[in-house]
């Protein structure tokens, strides 16, 4: 898939060296395509590397996506400068009378606060409220998730007794779904959270239907209102170091936490950690670009003026 971005912006680079497409302004401006317009709220603190994981992730389906990058104003952002920021972000005020056909709200290292208690909080809630009105469907990962259980279905998230922390087996619940077409019957997924929503608790909503699960990390996925909102607990936009570095990290920082689980080959910590998610995460990203968002966005959210004049 090509991805179009700002000519400039760091991962492009990157992600041509891996030869994904990546396509600028200046040369979708000359296709008669209409792209899909896909916002990706960025809300984890090292976001040139969130962005570089969730456009590796977008790549894989034949469909040009148009990306917007968007942060929160309620925050200031303490490990991403703000040049970078101004240059290639937008925010909620920016967009808020757009339509989108997808977007993708990332995870955030606030999960053992109170949702009320995270200085964007208020902020949040009116993004999510919009996407009822004008987004085609949701993709929430990990926090985002729990975040979006909370606003939308009212789901209090439990606090763990430890991390949950590693790569874990899931089991697909109903292949019949094609969010999940193509999975095999058991996948594996990184998971990087002290916090839980209840897989009884999301059972017990009749609007929400569980897709993949684990025996050792409860409740991966779910989709509600026919995929107008997709609820991931774990992290499949992870590279293969992601979890050794966040493990380093806080080693240095002297936290009490357990190496990451089913990563490292025979629990070496010194061994290079096996990439065995990679596969899955594609097929789950290409299922709801396709699925989803092309195929379901409504004809009056797209502007093809442009098109049917030329």
């Amino acid at each position: 898939m090509p991805i179009r971005t700002q000519s400039d912006l760091p991962a492009k680079e990157i992600l041509e060296k891996e030869n994904i497409f990546v396509m600028d302004e200046n040369r979708a401006m000359h296709q008669d395509i209409r792209p899909i317009q896909i916002g990706i709220l960025n809300l984890m603190p090292l976001k040139e590397e969130t962005e570089l994981q969730i456009l590796r992730s977008l790549s894989n389906t034949p469909l040009q996506v148009d990306v917007t990058f968007l942060a929160v104003s309620s925050h200031e952002s303490k490990n991403t400068s703000m040049s970078h920021l101004n240059k290639f972000y937008e925010s909620f005020a920016d967009i808020r009378q757009r339509y989108l056909d997808g977007l993708i709200i990332t995870g955030a290292p606030v999960e053992q606060m109170e949702f009320e208690d995270v200085d964007y909080w208020e902020e949040l809630c009116m993004i999510l409220e919009w996407t009822k009105t004008h987004v085609t469907s949701t993709l929430h990962l990990c926090w985002g998730a729990q975040a979006g259980l909370y606003y939308h279905y009212g789901l209090k998230k439990q606090m763990l007794p430890q991390k949950m922390f590693g790569v874990f087996e899931h089991r697909v619940m109903n292949r019949k779904v094609p969010l999940v077409r193509g999975f095999d019957d058991y996948f594996m997924a990184p998971h990087s959270r002290y916090t839980e929503v209840k897989i009884e608790d999301i059972r017990a909503v009749e609007d929400l239907t569980i897709l993949a699960e684990s025996d050792e990390a409860g409740f991966f996925l779910a989709l509600a209102d026919e995929g107008r909102r997709v609820f991931v607990m774990g992290h499949p936009e992870y590279d293969r170091i992601t979890l050794d570095k966040e493990y380093r990290r806080d080693q240095k920082k002297g936290l009490s936490i357990q190496a990451p689980l089913h990563y490292y080959p025979q629990d070496d910590e010194k061994s290079k950690p096996i990439l065995q998610w990679r596969s899955h995460a594609n097929i789950l990203y290409s299922n709801w670009l396709n699925y989803y968002v092309y195929q379901t966005t409504p004809f009056e959210f797209i502007d093809t003026a442009e098109i049917v004049g030329k």
